[in-house]
């Protein structure tokens, strides 16, 4: 696929610039998307490719390879998709060479985007590195690359500033990206009458993450804890958010259709859905910190081979898994890993946050503090003037 018919603009002594983005998952998909939008109100006449998901593509990326293709976690998971990612590689070094964009957007993702980035540099393409690769938890090492490949990284939580200029390197905080995103238009009692849920109904959501590989391992687990909880709780609904790298056919294969419970898998109106839920359990990664921002009491619960763990131990350095409890810098949330994570640890976890008042505000209070400390709205924006400062300059 090229992007040279894609151009609308007749001048050629100053074409339309090309900008690829480049997300791996769900969650770069919807900060992809944001930005794209951004990009567009400053210069309608940019054209955007990269790879993506259904979020870019209705923002008018030109999508170059599917995220539903990529999105893996694990070093022993990503074996199983060697294949896939070196084939976007090559599809994108391939509109380095035919279509050269003018800067190149990296979204997280960063085994793979960091690769890209050296790739660029041989093509002289700008960098600009939106949401940084978490190495202040784990492979630190990565600094050498993103210091000799990156041009400019836009970070988005607030002690990643801090960490970059310890190792000599300048960054810019722009703000988290879902305080713009994480706004609800319905109330919890608008939701319930929308879906037939009754209004003294207690909600809970099952929220196993958005890799394949994910939910393997943590929606059974789940599902049983949600029968335990059915036992206890006399009248109770689960909501489950469906991402947008998967299907209902790939939940189904882990339980979801168990008609002893009242479970909705919800296609649309993503934080409406969490924001309608008591309680939550979730799995690690971006959903926390969406749950924190509307203050949703949760269990965090996170599940990978057991080969993997073994291999990666070594090199994870951060206290916390979750997002929330690393802002807060201590134990805002429950974590349970690996083989910690089991029906009745859940269970008994989750219970209290569902039936005791005082333990559900207290946490809600928590999350909201949380959320004060990602900075002020509008990091989409300030990510694309970044981005137009290294266009124009």
């Amino acid at each position: 696929m090229t992007l040279s018919h894609l151009s609308n603009s007749t001048d050629t002594t100053n074409p339309a610039k090309h900008v690829m983005i480049v997300a791996g998952e769900a969650s770069g998909d919807l900060h992809g998307a944001v930005l794209a939008r951004e990009l567009l109100a400053l210069d309608s006449s940019l054209i955007l490719s990269g790879i993506g998901g259904a979020g870019m593509a209705a923002t008018g990326v030109t999508i170059l390879y599917d995220i539903s293709r990529l999105a893996v976690m694990g070093i022993i998971e990503v074996i199983s998709r060697l294949k896939d990612i070196r084939s976007a590689m090559k599809t994108l070094e391939k509109q380095f060479e035919m279509n050269r964009p003018d800067l190149l957007i990296l979204i997280d993702y960063p085994g793979f985007n960091l690769e890209l980035a050296r790739r660029a540099k041989k093509y002289n393409i700008p960098v600009l590195y939106y949401i940084s690769p978490k190495i202040w938890a784990w492979r630190e090492g990565r600094i050498t690359r993103i210091k000799k490949y990156v041009d400019r990284m836009a970070v988005i939580l607030p002690f990643e500033k801090k960490y970059y200029k310890g190792h000599g390197f300048e960054v810019d905080f722009v703000g988290n990206p879902l305080l713009d995103q994480v706004q609800p238009t319905l109330t919890s009692n608008e939701f319930k009458i929308q879906y037939g849920i009754d209004h003294d109904a207690t909600i809970i959501g099952i929220m196993p993450g958005s890799r394949k590989q994910e939910i393997a391992k943590i929606l059974p687990v789940f599902m049983e804890t949600a029968l335990l909880l059915n036992e206890k709780i006399k009248k109770c609904v689960f909501l489950l958010p469906l991402a947008s790298t998967l299907t209902e056919d790939d939940l189904n294969e882990h339980g979801v259709m168990d008609d002893r419970l009242d479970i909705r898998i919800i296609k649309e109106n993503r934080y409406e859905t969490m924001a309608a839920c008591d309680a939550a359990m979730a799995a690690s990664g971006t959903l926390t910190m969406e749950l924190g921002i509307l203050q949703v009491p949760m269990v965090v619960c996170y599940r990978i081979s057991k080969l993997t763990h073994f291999l990666a131990k070594p090199f994870i350095k951060a206290e916390y898994a979750s997002l929330v409890n690393l802002v807060a810098e201590k134990e805002v949330v429950t974590e349970l890993l690996q083989q910690e994570a089991t029906p009745e640890n859940i269970y008994r976890e989750i219970l209290p946050l569902l039936l005791n008042q005082e333990a559900r505000d207290s946490m809600k209070q928590e999350l909201f503090n949380v959320s004060k400390q990602l900075g002020e709205p509008g990091a989409s924006k300030r990510t694309a003037r970044l981005a137009m400062e290294m266009l124009v300059g």
